[in-house]
């Protein structure tokens, strides 16, 4: 069984939109967003549109320094100290935003890492699954409560179309046994972000919190930084001089493009009373036609209820924790 919200619902944008084009006209003002990789590429450009249309932004950075360097066109911004991969040092910073007992209206899950080397974190989960999955995991949870006091706040979690590589192996989600291979464990990691948005959905509608999974659309920039020039030019990234290439008809988009989606995930009218859906091109996303990976549309094992429960269970055994009320 999959999710019958999952179809486009017309929205007006499309794969050239900006992110400026979809906030339009709203007034963020006496609004919090908190966007993890805030100081970076594509969570930069989020962090940058919502602060023009009022919000006050809340950035935490695994370097708060170099964050600050990148954040001079985000003017009025909050820099914290947070680690995705180090569970006290997101325990911490969600502690010290509860204890201030401000809302939470949006947070953005931006941060990841794509197609790294086998690494594990200090619990012994692999690397791309423990920062773009569990990570957000706990901090989603921890700021359970200030999300509640928005009265209508929205969760919004980058996947990617990665997700279409692989599902969740629950039988060896860390490749302790399996031979670990750096595309199926990204892929894993992106089913598990648009997995989650379901599963937060289902726990978050009745206290007005909705969630929501993007693909932005495939931008060359630091997620690209553990691939090789080879791997880069496989992909078609960059044309002969080097420079990226752009063409939004194929996913391939600019910053300001890449942003559109989450940012109007965040804040678009159009999706009051929706939510547990993955969005792309600034859109709900159609199913994906069986075999056409790399297409648009999102695959069935990532839009499955029971898969989305039985990653919530497990992601609650690996972390220690669960939505904080």
């Amino acid at each position: 069984m999959t999710s019958s919200k999952q179809h486009p619902i017309g929205s007006g944008y499309d794969a050239h939109s900006t992110a400026e084009d979809v906030v339009g006209g709203s007034d963020l003002t006496g609004k919090t967003a908190i966007i993890t990789g805030g100081h970076s590429h594509l969570g930069l450009e989020t962090a940058r549109v919502l602060t023009g249309a009022g919000a006050r932004v809340v950035i935490p950075a695994r370097d708060p320094r170099r964050a600050q360097d990148a954040l001079s066109v985000v003017p009025g911004a909050t820099i914290e100290q947070m680690d995705l991969m180090d569970p006290q040092s997101i325990d911490a910073f969600s502690q010290r935003f509860i204890a201030s007992g401000e809302k939470l209206d949006i947070l953005v899950n931006s941060a990841g890492i794509m197609a790294t080397p086998l690494a594990r974190d200090a619990q012994g989960n692999e690397s791309q699954f423990s920062t773009n999955h569990l990570g957000h995991f706990r901090l989603t949870c921890r700021l359970w409560p200030a999300l509640r006091r928005a009265d209508g706040a929205r969760v919004v979690s980058l996947s990617s179309r990665g997700h279409q590589i692989s599902d969740i192996d629950f039988g060896d989600i860390n490749f302790d046994r399996r031979a670990y291979d750096k595309w199926v464990s990204y892929g894993q990691s992106k089913t598990a972000n648009i997995l989650f948005a379901l599963a937060l959905d289902g726990f978050g509608e009745a206290h007005g919190i909705r969630a929501f999974s993007v693909h932005p659309g495939s931008v060359l920039g630091p997620l690209a930084r553990h691939l090789t020039e080879e791997e880069i030019d496989t992909f078609g990234a960059r044309g002969a001089d080097g420079r990226p290439n752009i063409d939004p008809d194929r996913d391939m988009k600019t910053p300001q493009q890449g942003a559109a989606t989450s940012v109007w995930c965040a804040t678009s009218g159009r999706l009051d009373g929706l939510g547990g859906v993955y969005c792309e091109n600034s859109d709900v996303a159609p199913m994906l036609t069986e075999g056409a990976v790399g297409k648009p549309g999102v695959a069935a094992w990532a839009v499955d209820p029971s898969s989305a429960d039985r990653l919530w269970t497990v992601s609650r055994q690996l972390t220690g924790v669960d939505l904080a009320y």
